[in-house]
């Protein structure tokens, strides 16, 4: 059997950012391949990176390709990615933690969700990860049980990870609750109530409130020396002229989620299924508020990654 480090690929930007001590963040791709449709996923994962750039942050976009670890990808890499999406290709996984070793072993290859991004951006010594929103407590999970890897993932991987809240599809006080019981700081940046993703206020109080980058760089730091090993979750709102209000959003998502139901959409398509049909019943504001948002969490996590190299 091979070193496992030998099957880590960095690309050379962000080989060379990390040999300088220069600012890096990791970025998802299973937004690129499972998300947003197809060309807008290319554009939106293309932007991101080139605004990384001229914040002067180095993107680290992970996959796994032919069963390799990929920190960083080139843009053919990413064009591969944004066709699968294109083509419904199955062949291309959605890695979450369960699935890395199997997608590894197989030379398979996967697009990575939040959890499976922390797990690679920590591998890879990346500390800050901007994404669109997390994954959480499904509606309906006393009965289904489905509730997201990527909270337990914050419970036992040390990255900062930046998002617009949960996903505004999930359980948002049980998602909120879960985060609480695995100790896992949830922290409003200029915000003291949790955002619902397309909008800045789902109505649920947050403890913890920090105005500036540089300070939550600084708590995130104390968690790292401190020997906490979890993960810190910052939730950032959504910009005001981009989002949907609550409760129209309320409706598309009830109106979603019961066509789901009788298409008896389960598993991993659920999200897919129910973000796809929510962007047609919006007419296309809710993928333009998913872009926005991300942009705006790219933003702050390039703030953060370069605050802490202040430390």
């Amino acid at each position: 059997m091979k070193d496992f480090s030998s099957l880590i690929e960095f690309s050379e930007e962000v080989r060379a950012a990390l040999a300088d001590n220069k600012p890096v963040i990791a970025l998802e791709s299973s937004i690129i391949a499972q998300g947003m449709p197809y060309p807008t996923n290319l554009e939106t994962a293309l932007g991101m990176e080139e605004l990384a750039r001229e914040l002067g942050v180095t993107p680290a976009t992970t996959a796994v390709l032919k069963g390799k670890i990929k920190i960083g990808l080139s843009r053919a890499e990413i064009e591969f990615l944004a066709e699968a999406r294109k083509n419904n290709d199955e062949k291309v996984m959605k890695l979450s933690r369960k699935d890395l070793s199997s997608a590894i072993a197989m030379g398979r290859d996967g697009a990575t969700t939040v959890a499976a991004t922390m797990i690679l951006a920590h591998l890879g010594g990346i500390p800050v990860f901007a994404t669109g929103g997390i994954g959480g407590v499904h509606k309906e999970a006393e009965s289904t049980f489905d509730i997201s890897a990527d909270l337990r993932e914050f419970a036992s991987t040390p990255v900062l990870v930046v998002s617009a809240g949960a996903k505004a599809i999930l359980d948002l006080p049980k998602t909120l609750e879960m985060l609480e019981t695995l100790g896992v700081p949830v922290i409003g940046y200029r915000t003291s109530v949790f955002p619902a993703f397309y909008s800045r206020d789902s109505g649920l109080p947050l403890d913890l409130r920090l105005d500036s980058p540089s300070d939550i760089a600084k708590a995130f730091f104390v968690q790292q020396q401190s020997g906490l090993n979890c993960g810190m979750l910052v939730a950032n709102p959504i910009s005001p002229e981009a989002e949907i209000p609550g409760e129209e959003m309320e409706k598309c998502i009830g109106e979603a989620m019961a066509e789901m139901k009788r298409a008896g959409v389960k598993g991993k398509q659920v999200t897919p299924f129910l973000l796809s049909r929510i962007a047609e019943l919006t007419e296309s504001r809710s993928l333009f508020a998913n872009i926005r948002l991300v942009e705006g969490n790219v933003r702050l996590a390039c703030a953060i990654a370069s605050a802490l190299k202040e430390i």
